[in-house]
């Protein structure tokens, strides 16, 4: 019985996803559809967590709007993310980034940058 369920999970799998880590700066475009019209829209933030496997796989986001912090929770392999963009990769110690709801301002979405050695 398992085998049936591991062959429709890998047939809803998406092939090519970008890789991203905790506390990276993403781009998400999402597939809005309004009425018979679809659109793609962009939410901008950090990624403060990252949990599950497989088909069950998700990730929240969270950014400031207008003075006021949002977070968004994305399953991976959903049809309504059409592309993730990683921005800036960021060095981060931890799993889940829950401290950054407490800070305000810049401080609130400020993690260290993660530096490439090409050598």
């Amino acid at each position: 019985m398992s085998t049936i369920i591991a062959k429709i999970d890998s047939e809803q799998l998406k092939k090519e996803v970008a890789s991203f880590h905790v506390g990276d700066s993403v781009k998400i475009h999402t597939r809005v559809i309004e009425g018979d019209k679809e659109r793609i829209q962009i939410f901008a933030g950090i990624i403060i967590s990252h949990k599950g496997t497989g088909l069950n796989e998700a990730f929240t986001v969270r950014k400031i709007s207008y003075g006021e912090g949002v977070e968004r929770v994305f399953p991976l392999h959903s049809p309504k993310v059409a592309k993730i963009e990683v921005t800036k990769s960021g060095k981060v110690r931890r799993a889940r980034l829950h401290y950054l709801r407490s800070r305000k301002g810049k401080q609130a979405m400020t993690v260290k940058e993660l530096v490439q050695n090409d050598a």
